[in-house]
């Protein structure tokens, strides 16, 4: 098989994901995640009920696999910072870039997509659960990942929590924004700044810790 032929079946498998994806949580989004069978969103989008399962193993997964590997971002970041970069700035460098690219998984996208998918999450308690869980997660392996550098889990926790809560309330600020009224540009031309000031103050605390040899 040329690579031209498995290059456009990769891209037709993703499209028909994306299009699975985006039909699920329009449904899910007008009339509930219980109140909506997986049958129903195959019919919606031209599947079968077997496709809808090749895509997506459980119905949690309709709403959360395209956005789950987010929760690792942090952990991604220190994993592949340079030598000489500490947690902190490792951490910090990923998350201005993503303020750039006003990616979506940090509430910054002119679309209203997101902002359904997260309200979704959040007025759903079995989806909010798994959110948390996820989140959790992500938090864990980044500490794991401290403690298996520095030989301190403890410190490793603590570490990770400080990181994964500047983070969070970063995210979360832009979100609350957005919901008030303001506009993207308006939220996203502060974004930078306001990242700068969350993580000087997690560095304050933390300052040369884990910083790669």
């Amino acid at each position: 098989m040329t690579a031209e032929v498995m290059g456009l079946r990769e891209r037709k498998k993703r499209q028909t994901a994306m299009r699975i994806w985006q039909v699920a949580v329009d449904l899910f989004v007008e009339r509930g995640f219980d109140n909506v069978s997986v049958q129903e969103i195959a019919d919606a989008a031209e599947v079968s009920k077997m496709t809808v399962f090749n895509y997506f193993g459980t119905k949690e997964d309709l709403v959360f696999r395209p956005m789950e590997e987010h929760f690792g971002d942090a952990a991604r970041a220190v994993r592949e910072r340079a030598p000489g970069e500490s947690a902190v700035q490792a951490v910090r460098r990923q998350f201005l870039e993503m303020v750039e690219t006003r990616e979506p998984s940090i509430g910054l996208n002119t679309q209203p997509f997101a902002r359904q998918v997260r309200q979704l999450v959040r007025d759903t308690p079995v989806l909010m659960e798994r959110a948390v869980l996820a989140a959790q997660q992500g938090t864990r392996d980044l500490a794991g990942l401290l403690a298996e550098e520095t030989g301190d889990p403890m410190l490793a926790t603590v570490a990770a929590a400080m990181l994964s809560a500047a983070r969070n309330a970063l995210v979360e600020e832009h979100h609350l924004r957005i919901g008030e009224g303001e506009h993207v540009d308006a939220v996203a031309a502060d974004a930078a700044e306001r990242a700068e000031q969350a993580f000087a103050l997690v560095e304050r605390g933390l300052g040369d810790y884990a910083r790669k040899a």
